[in-house]
């Protein structure tokens, strides 16, 4: 499984970072099941899926999943105050979301450069109020323009801490879309197990924790949100990669060298 923003693109420009491109189409040519794993919530899947492909990138359809695609599993359409980008919006209205923000039945939150404390107090409001909290993913950090900002999880985590309400995560790390990434993964080889599976991302708490406590095995990659080794063993107290590498063709390229 692999993460994308961070990872495969670049968080300032969304550009194919070094050795993205190859590792994929090496994964592609020599038949090794993988899928790309995004918190995309911007467009729509099948437009960033398009978007990848003009980028270079070769996949199948069965080998991209993002929180969109389970969103309704989640949480089916219902009155919501939501917030995330305008796109994110209208999306949700375009699949039957009612944004609602004086009696909503749930407070969903995607990414969004600018939360202001009225809006979190909308959001307080609505979950005292008995809606359900609930999060597109549960990134850690969110990466913009060369500058870190709170991700959607640490947003989850203080609506919860200000509320005593738990959230639920649709996309990663959430067991749902892990559950839904091994069923892909398992029509390209019906004998894989998580344990059989290596998570790469930028992300070490957002991504790669929820993978270890399922068992997989986890690889972080220092193009994104974590910056250096130093930083990355900071946040290894909660998190132990099995690798760190400074990109994604960096550590295709010593697993190469360690299988030869």
């Amino acid at each position: 499984m692999i993460d994308v923003q961070g990872t495969l693109i670049d968080d300032r420009d969304k550009m194919p970072i070094p050795g993205a491109l190859e590792s994929i189409s090496s994964l592609k040519r020599e038949g090794v099941p993988f899928l790309l794993v995004t918190n995309n919530t911007k467009l729509k899947s099948e437009a960033f899926r398009a978007y990848l492909r003009d980028l270079g990138f070769e996949f199948d359809d069965l080998q991209y999943l993002d929180p969109l695609m389970v969103l309704q599993k989640i949480l089916p359409p219902c009155k919501s105050a939501a917030y995330g980008t305008d796109a994110f919006l209208r999306l949700l209205e375009d699949r039957g979301y009612r944004l609602e923000y004086e009696r909503p039945e749930a407070v969903l939150v995607s990414v969004k450069e600018d939360f202001c404390n009225d809006e979190f107090a909308v959001m307080i409001e609505g979950i005292l109020s008995g809606a359900k909290l609930v999060g597109m993913h549960e990134t850690s950090l969110y990466a913009k323009n060369g500058r870190r900002y709170p991700g959607v999880g640490a947003v989850l985590k203080m609506l919860s801490f200000a509320t005593g309400q738990e959230y639920t995560v649709v996309g990663k790390p959430s067991g749902s879309f892990y559950g839904e990434a091994l069923r892909r993964l398992k029509e390209q080889d019906a004998s894989l197990e998580y344990s059989d599976i290596v998570m790469i991302s930028d992300d070490l708490i957002g991504d790669l924790g929820g993978a270890k406590e399922l068992g997989m095995r986890t690889a972080l990659v220092l193009s994104g949100k974590i910056a250096s080794i130093q930083e990355a063993r900071k946040a290894a107290k909660e998190v132990e990669p099995d690798w760190i590498a400074g990109d994604i063709g960096e550590w295709f390229e010593s697993n190469k060298r360690g299988a030869a």
